[in-house]
């Protein structure tokens, strides 16, 4: 119901508790589930028509906020969407600080949504990380390893080759975990010495960056949206393809 409009996830939970939804002619009640592409689920007699699912990636670029307003006025990525797009009810899924950039897929599908974000699922993110100073084998081990943060054991990451410029005093390399911790991999390097100077989320399961520029979106091709994972699949025990 939220995602066709009708209601907020409270409200909704509150039309529920009256007894004014039900789902194929019958009164729901909370905590049942039901299928809107199979299912007819009318609130005071009336059919609700789910809004038809819908896929975006955006560059997001630095200083602007991943969520879909902000009180202090800022640019928000929906702020960068196409018309088209901000006439869905669109959110992000997972979050990149205002000072980080990279891929970012919003959607009004809360099932992929959960997937994406679930660790249970193996869905990774990919970072390209500038940080500075030259990391040691040592830093890269407990990285790899999963090292400790101040709420508790970073799970292990995948470290990829180091490559250091002594002109800018910079290291680079790729970084991917599936865990998504708020500024995990900020606080992890700045833990090392490392503060980083740039991070970009090139790849979130299976969609990648690729050449979309900043502040560019674009809908997930067919091949992509097949690609999906999905809650069921945690359900099932079944991961994506």
């Amino acid at each position: 119901m939220a995602a066709a409009g009708v209601a907020s996830r409270r409200r909704a939970e509150d039309l529920i508790r009256a007894g004014r939804v039900s789902v194929n002619g019958a009164i729901a009640s909370l905590g049942a589930t039901a299928d809107p592409d199979q299912d007819e689920i009318s609130v005071d007699g009336c059919p609700v028509v789910a809004e038809p699912r819908a896929y975006w990636i955006l560059h997001k670029p630095p200083g602007v906020v991943t969520t879909t307003r902000d009180p202090e006025g800022r640019t928000t990525v929906l702020d960068l969407l196409p018309s088209e797009a901000r006439r869905r009810r669109l959110f992000p899924v997972g979050r990149l600080d205002v000072a980080s950039e990279g891929l970012l897929l919003l959607t009004n599908d809360g099932e992929v949504a959960q997937a994406m974000l679930h660790p249970s699922l193996g869905c990774e993110k990919e970072y390209r990380v500038t940080a500075r100073g030259q990391l040691s084998p040592t830093t890269r081990r407990l990285l790899a390893a999963g090292m400790q943060l101040d709420d508790g054991p970073m799970a292990p990451c995948g470290v990829g080759p180091v490559q250091y410029d002594p002109g800018t005093d910079a290291s680079t390399f790729h970084l991917t975990l599936q865990e998504g911790r708020k500024r995990q991999i900020r606080r992890a390097l700045a833990a090392r010495g490392h503060p980083v100077l740039r991070l970009i989320r090139i790849r979130m399961g299976p969609l990648r960056l690729g050449r979309l520029r900043p502040r560019q979106a674009r809908t997930l091709t067919a091949a992509e949206r097949r690609a999906l994972p999905r809650a069921s699949s945690r359900r099932t025990g079944q991961g994506r393809d």
